[in-house]
C-alpha cells in the first residue's frame, strides 16, 4: 500500500508541475501578445507618419528637415527591427513552454496509469485472497462434514 501512497503523491506532485507549466505557458502568451501589439503599434505609426509626409510631397521642404524626417524613420525601422526580435525570443519562450506543458502532461498521465495498474493489481490479489479463504472455509467445512458422516456410520 506504500508504494501505492507514494505514486499518488507522485501524481499530486506531477499535476502540480503541470499547473504550473500550464501557467508558464499562458504568461508566454500573454508577454507575446504583448509584443506583437507593440510592434504592430510601431509598424502601424511607421505607416501613418509615412502617409503623412507623402501628403505633403508637393510642398517644398527644407533639407534640414527631410534630413530629420529620414533620420526619424530610419530609428522607427530600427525600433521595429528591435521588437521583431523580441518577438521572435517569446515565439521561442513560447515554443518552450509548449514542450514543457506536453513533457507535465506526458509524466502525469504516466503517473496516473501506473496508479491504475497497480490499483488494479491489488484488487486482483484482495479478490485472490478472498477467493482463497473462501476456498478453504470450504474445504473445512467439507472435511467437517465428510468426518461427521463417517462417524455416524458406525
Amino acid at each position: 500500500m506504500s508504494a501505492l501512497t507514494a505514486l499518488v503523491v507522485a501524481v499530486e506532485v506531477a499535476s502540480r508541475k503541470r499547473d504550473d507549466a500550464r501557467k508558464v505557458l499562458q504568461d508566454a502568451l500573454a508577454a507575446q501578445q504583448a509584443a506583437r501589439s507593440q510592434l504592430d503599434q510601431l509598424e502601424d505609426y511607421a505607416r501613418e507618419t509615412q502617409s503623412r509626409w507623402g501628403m505633403q510631397a508637393d510642398t517644398t521642404m527644407k533639407p534640414e528637415v527631410m534630413f530629420h524626417h529620414y533620420h526619424f524613420m530610419d530609428r522607427l525601422g530600427h525600433a521595429a527591427g528591435i521588437q521583431t526580435s523580441v518577438v521572435g525570443d517569446h515565439a521561442n519562450r513560447v515554443a518552450a513552454a509548449r514542450g514543457a506543458l506536453l513533457e507535465a502532461e506526458l509524466r502525469l498521465a504516466s503517473l496516473k496509469k501506473v496508479v491504475e495498474k497497480r490499483r488494479a493489481d491489488l484488487e486482483r490479489a484482495e479478490m485472490r485472497r478472498d477467493q482463497k479463504q473462501t476456498d478453504e472455509r470450504a474445504a473445512l467445512q467439507y472435511r467437517g462434514a465428510a468426518q461427521g458422516s463417517e462417524s455416524q456410520e458406525y
